[in-house]
């Protein structure tokens, strides 16, 4: 991108409307809860099989005690316990085999519910709008889709499968203690009521910390995201001892808030296990005071103190539902902060009814990156007629790439319009627009994967006649036959078994396969030698007798051989002529030639 026309401006908002912000918190959101059930619903069949299977474990569980203080009572009065045992041994077995598939449909589900928000949220984030990306760091988008998506898992089978089955077998085993013995249970709830509210002081603070270890995992993404975005720089620059020590930073920062995190957590945890144990203390003691004193029998304290060993399996299922559910809500509020970015809206706008070459216009187009940021284009006034070629040229900065960023609709004008066809871009459907238009990037990007995958990305339906045709014409059939696998040879990440001029003449190839209504060439040819230059521009030139072809070019060669030349300087547009026009009437194009692109030899 030209200078003073960057697309990663900071604060790069939807033309006209207020700059995007970085994700963060926002009133009035949705509960945890609430959008954790919007990633449940499909799953709730499995969901709730799970839960009645682990209902029944429970519930064979709580029946143990019994059969032993029947056992106990048989043991006393000399009866058989043939039986009883049969009963316990059934239980046991029962209790084993239930609670295990149960575990598995839960796992299975809770895998599910993860690849559910997974789906979701990636769908978003390719639908984000330019400037939306553009404003966020790319390392921590990823974590949002990864690792706190992850964390769904547990939170859906810990939180809300295990607050309902723990909570429910709770209530029921107090239920069977009440039954027992009341003066017992109500010990047992006194000490279970002080260890519940000095919990409920800690899981503020076990979400607080949580949320900070997101985000520091977040932070950490991007850190290495960009290193590796850039490696060959940093290495090139000798900064690998400086770039390592920052991700490695950001890693004792992740870990420093994960390890608080868990304090807090396991804190939590041994509270529960250690109320469980002065309870089972205290009961002992009053439970054998009241034994002295023939209140109860001895089968009676058995049953109970059973019981309150049997507790401590829902209370820690408890716990760990409210600790997971704060883990849960920081990644959620996270994953929500992302779907607040706004998108694009593909199929709102008109269908592309048109067929040929495509018109452009642009009518006092005004624009701006952000509402904090300098104007880029000032009244761009200018008009392309179907099929030719147009050139743009001007110093850096003047805006050229910002025009094929407005005509994408990357971003939307400030003010003024952008006409295709007559139609202002924002009645056209977004999917349309691009589907009319090839678009040769600047950096003419390549995607990881094979030769193949790349030339067919813009159009996966093209035959094998149009590849080849395409090779041929972009003067890759040399490379092809080079390669060791030809067109199945994997190209590396973002192109690196390639070079530039290769990487640009894919990226032709790309756009030429689509078939557009319009071109759009970016410095198309910048890194081509002349020799292949020279092939490449007559093929522009042949497509342009069929096509309207849009260039930024600062090489004589193409610039000359345009129909037209838009000539821009700070944002705005000083003179459309030909070559020899403008050459003879305009100072600046003259200026450019003569120091920019054009050889003084060729001025006449």
């Amino acid at each position: 991108m030209e200078d003073g026309t960057r697309e990663d401006d900071p604060g790069g908002g939807p033309a006209g409307d207020a700059p995007a912000r970085e994700p963060g918190p926002r009133a009035g959101d949705p509960p945890a809860w609430r959008v954790l059930a919007g990633y449940v619903r499909p799953h709730r069949p499995a969901l709730l099989g799970g839960t009645f299977l682990s209902l029944l474990t429970s519930a064979s569980g709580l029946a143990l005690p019994l059969v032993a203080q029947r056992l106990i009572g048989d043991l006393g009065e000399d009866r058989s316990i043939a039986g009883t045992l049969a009963l316990m041994s059934l239980l046991v077995v029962a209790n084993a085999g239930l609670g295990g598939f149960g575990h598995y449909l839960l796992q299975r589900a809770a895998e599910s519910v993860v690849l559910t928000a997974r789906r979701s949220l990636t769908a978003h984030l390719l639908r984000l709008r330019v400037p939306a990306v553009d404003t966020t760091e790319p390392g921590d988008l990823l974590a949002r889709a990864t690792s706190d998506t992850t964390l769904l898992r547990a939170m859906t089978t810990d939180s809300l499968i295990g607050l309902a089955t723990g909570g429910l077998t709770l209530v029921a085993t107090l239920v069977m203690m009440g039954f027992v013995d009341p003066v017992l249970l109500a010990v047992t709830a006194g000490v279970m009521a002080v260890t519940a509210v000095v919990i409920g002081v800690i899981v503020p603070r076990i979400h607080r910390a949580s949320k900070r270890a997101q985000q520091s995992v977040g932070r950490m993404g991007a850190a290495l995201e960009r290193v590796l975005g850039a490696l060959r720089t940093v290495k090139a620059s000798g900064a690998e001892e400086r770039e390592t020590a920052a991700v490695h930073a950001a890693a004792q920062e992740s870990w420093r808030e994960s390890v608080r995190a868990a304090k807090w957590s396991a804190l939590a945890g041994n509270l529960a296990g250690l109320s469980m144990q002065v309870a089972f203390i205290t009961v002992l003691g009053v439970g054998g005071a009241r034994v002295a004193t023939d209140a109860i029998d001895v089968g009676t304290l058995v049953a109970f103190l059973l019981y309150v060993m049997y507790l401590m399996a829902p209370i820690g299922q408890v716990v760990r539902a409210v600790t997971q559910y704060q883990v849960g809500a920081a990644a959620i509020s996270r994953m929500e902060e992302v779907r607040r970015l706004p998108v694009e809206r593909v199929g709102e706008g008109a269908p592309d009814g048109g067929a040929g070459p495509a018109t452009v216009r642009f009518e006092d187009v005004r624009f701006r990156y952000g509402q904090e940021q300098p104007y880029v284009h000032h009244g761009v006034t200018f008009d392309v007629p179907p099929r030719g070629m147009t050139a743009f040229v001007g110093p850096s900065g003047a805006g050229k790439t910002t025009v094929f960023s407005l005509v994408e609709r990357f971003y939307d004008a400030t003010s003024g319009r952008v006409l295709v066809d007559g139609r202002d871009v924002t009645a056209w459907d977004t999917g349309a627009l691009r589907g009319a238009i090839g678009y040769v990037e600047q950096d003419a990007p390549v995607l990881s994967g094979t030769l193949r995958e790349n030339l067919l990305f813009a159009a996966p339906d093209a035959g094998e006649d149009a590849l080849r045709e395409a090779v041929r014409v972009s003067r890759l059939d040399g490379l092809v036959a080079r390669l060791p696998d030809g067109l199945e040879t994997v190209v590396g990440h973002r192109g690196t078994k390639l070079s530039g001029g290769e990487r640009q003449r894919v990226a032709i190839a790309r756009a030429l396969l689509r078939r557009p209504r319009l071109l759009l060439l970016d410095e198309a040819t910048s890194q081509l030698d002349a020799v292949n230059e020279a092939a490449l521009r007559d093929t522009v030139a042949d497509v342009a007798r069929t096509t309207t072809v849009l260039v930024v070019a600062h090489r004589l060669s193409t610039v000359a051989a345009a129909d037209r030349i838009v000539v821009m300087e700070a944002g705005r547009v000083r003179a459309v002529g030909t070559h020899r026009e403008l050459v003879a009437a305009n100072p600046l194009y003259a200026e450019l030639a003569a120091t920019q692109f054009l050889a003084s030899a060729e001025l006449g």
